[in-house]
């Protein structure tokens, strides 16, 4: 199972947020990495650099490598709407997304790993595939065995985020994806039109 697992505090540097969630080295030296931070000269990025940060940026965020975020891009541009909208429904549509926004882990890295360690279900039934894309109806849920696990029940005690287009029950451990959010709904900072100008080239 591909995924990045270099340091994540350069990476939220380059890209100037904490994209990885809270971040204590971030908070500490939040310019640019490099021999000489923010002394370094840097020149006008050009309209090709700006759209692959973005890319980047996107990718980071949401843990997925290359050639699965380009197969996102390209059934996002077949789809009906907007293809930067739906590149994003899909990508927050994500099984591990999905467990990181309903609070049964604090991050992607975090969801991704009970996902594949077989702890989350999918309407019942056990489901390993982090990269699994729900339908508007799914209900997700922990795994019988899996809710004594002290890791979920403290994320889930720490959580404090709602979001509209799912909702979750704490006492039977199990949530709904009611809906594929909306653009505004989302609270990711990524231009998506500028992703969309970079595969169009």
């Amino acid at each position: 199972m591909a995924r990045y697992i270099g340091p994540k505090s350069k990476i939220a540097r380059k890209f100037g947020e904490p994209i990885f969630g809270a971040d204590k080295a971030f908070e500490k030296r939040n310019y640019p990495p490099g021999q000489h931070g923010n002394n370094r000269r840097r020149g006008k990025k050009s309209e090709y650099a700006i759209q692959l940060l973005e890319k980047q940026k996107a990718k980071y965020t949401y843990g997925i490598l290359e050639r699965q975020f380009r197969n996102i891009f390209e059934k996002a541009s077949s789809s009906k709407g907007v293809t930067g909208e739906v590149l994003l429904q899909l990508c927050e549509s994500r099984l591990d997304n999905v467990v990181y926004r309903l609070g049964i882990a604090p991050s992607r890295n975090a969801a991704r790993q009970l996902v594949s360690h077989r702890h989350i279900t999918v309407n019942g039934k056990v489901v390993n595939i982090p990269s699994y894309i729900l339908q508007a109806g799914d209900a997700v849920g922990v795994r019988e065995k899996s809710k004594s696990l002290q890791a979920i029940s403290a994320s889930l005690e720490a959580s404090s985020s709602v979001y509209e287009w799912i909702t979750w029950n704490n006492e039977t451990y199990e949530g709904s994806f009611v809906t594929f959010p909306e653009r505004a709904q989302i609270p990711e900072n990524i231009k998506e039109q500028l992703i969309v100008e970079l595969y169009s080239k």
